[in-house]
């Protein structure tokens, strides 16, 4: 009975030994403020777009099909695949994760062998036979295995997991900037087609005033100076809209490095702007965190560094290593494998640092430190996203309020438009007074155009600071960065 006792005590003692415990501080998400509701959000919460269910595809970006453009859903296509900032992230993405298999291969034993055969003559010294030759053949097999009785191990995997998520949560970070300056880049190209329609038509009708004045003063009826002024005005017209392919160009060239193409080799066809705005819900500010990679990844960051404050602890305790051995040796190959060639060795050795000079107590003082920056990046970056949701809210608002004003300016300067033409053509008002009533038409309705851009970059940058339909339960699992590492060049 005693006996048995006995036993059971051994193996339990043996168990807590292997087992051993976790030196460190717990892990706990840092703590921020949230506040209840977005100021600009005025309580609409239920729209068109929304988070789909977790792991469905619909969640993992195809934000923009809601805007309605299939030019756009092909150029998103495109960039999905063969953008290559995705790409270099997805390979850092791999990178991590063999960091975690890496890691976890300290949990297990190393076992080596070195088999040798050597052949030896003694010397013509010593008491020995003068001039024997011999050979030897020895096949050695060492194990060394270190128990993770502190953690240090535990937590090295548990900060490189941790790792490996943020740098999952930086790989859709960066998927996500990717869409939207891409979204960004098409509208502010469309709204320069839409400026050059707007400069070629009004071009048109300059022409018309032109050949107009010149009829006019052909008949006596006009002098040469409003001829000059209609011409200078319909080569002014013709100029900007000219110029309008510089910016047109350098937008299609910024398009093609997104959808990883040359630029050389890449065109988009002219086309109107489409101001079709998606209603994007903002939800509640408690939500962005779970919505937003970049925040995903701060406090994943957070969260490793916790984790190499133990693996520093860990250091102030002894290292117990076993270094079993065992093998065969033998001065003739017929014998090699006999029983009575065996040999083995086993046994513990423990190492404990007597004195470092205050290294390890500096070394834990540098992982806290660390730890503080990454929690106070983790807040800010909160408090970013916060203000971006804001910015956005408020920009999209506020631009929907400026175009509707500014139709109407639109529809007052052609009415004004009118009145000069007819009181020119009446011999009651110089042709000055037409020019300047075209001059306003025109700004008015540059500036209609211009607003449309900006909503629709608004619209495009809202959804990238609400996180794009992404959710941190897209997140790999611990179980999932475990397991075996995809070759190179195929998805995480």
């Amino acid at each position: 009975m005693c006996s048995s006792v006995s036993r059971r005590t051994v193996a339990a003692c043996l168990a807590l030994l292997l087992s051993g415990c976790v030196v460190g501080p717990k892990y706990v998400r840092p703590s921020v403020a949230v506040p209840t509701a977005y100021k600009e959000s005025g309580g609409e919460q239920d729209a068109i777009w929304k988070t789909s269910q977790p792991r469905d595809e619909a969640s993992r970006g195809n934000w923009w099909e809601s805007f309605g453009d299939t030019r756009l859903n092909d150029l998103e296509s495109r960039l999905n695949a063969s953008n290559q900032n995705i790409a270099a992230a997805a390979a850092a993405v791999l990178a991590a994760r063999a960091v975690v298999r890496e890691s976890r291969a300290q949990y297990y034993p190393t076992v080596a062998a070195a088999p040798s055969i050597a052949n030896s003559r003694l010397s013509t010294f010593g008491p020995k036979p003068a001039g024997v030759t011999y050979s030897e053949f020895a096949m050695p097999v060492e194990a060394s295995w270190e128990p993770d009785l502190w953690g240090r191990v535990r937590n090295t995997v548990r900060a490189n997991t941790y790792a490996a998520q943020a740098s999952a949560a930086d790989l859709e970070n960066v998927r996500l900037a990717a869409q939207t300056d891409l979204a960004a880049d098409y509208y502010e190209l469309r709204a320069q087609d839409e400026l050059r329609r707007l400069l070629d038509a009004t071009a048109n009708a300059y022409a018309e005033a032109l050949e107009l004045n010149r009829s006019l003063w052909q008949a006596g009826l006009n002098s040469d100076e409003a001829v000059a002024q209609a011409e200078s005005q319909w080569r002014a017209a013709q100029a900007q809209a000219t110029s309008l392919g510089d910016l047109r160009a350098q937008y299609e060239h910024a398009i093609a490095v997104l959808v990883g193409q040359p630029a050389p080799s890449f065109s988009i066809t002219p086309e109107p702007l489409k101001t079709t705005i998606p209603a994007v819900p903002a939800g509640v500010p408690s939500e962005l965190l779970e919505r937003r990679p970049d925040i995903a990844a701060a406090e994943r960051a957070v969260a490793q560094a916790n984790a190499q404050i133990g693996v520093a602890q860990a250091a102030f305790y002894p290292n117990i290593t076993l270094s079993p051995s065992a093998g065969l040796e033998n001065l003739s190959v017929a014998q090699w494998f006999t029983w009575p060639s065996r040999v083995w060795s086993v046994g513990p050795s423990l190492a404990e640092t007597l004195f470092d000079a205050g290294l390890r107590k500096a070394t834990v003082r540098q992982y806290r430190a660390a730890y503080d920056e990454t929690v106070a990046n983790y807040r800010q970056t909160v408090l970013t996203a916060f203000q971006q949701v804001e910015d956005n809210l408020a920009s999209v608002r506020i631009l929907t309020q400026a175009i509707d004003q500014q139709d109407a300016a639109v529809l007052s300067a052609e009415r004004n438009l009118q009145e000069a033409t007819v009181r020119y053509r009446a011999g009651i008002d110089p042709y000055l007074n037409v020019i300047a009533a075209q001059t306003i038409l025109l700004s008015s309705q540059q500036t209609v155009v211009n607003f449309q851009e900006q909503q629709m970059v608004a619209s495009v940058q809202l959804i990238k600071a609400l996180g794009g339909g992404w959710d941190v339960s897209h997140l790999p699992s611990t179980r999932e960065l475990a397991a075996k590492v995809p070759e190179p060049g195929r998805k995480p």
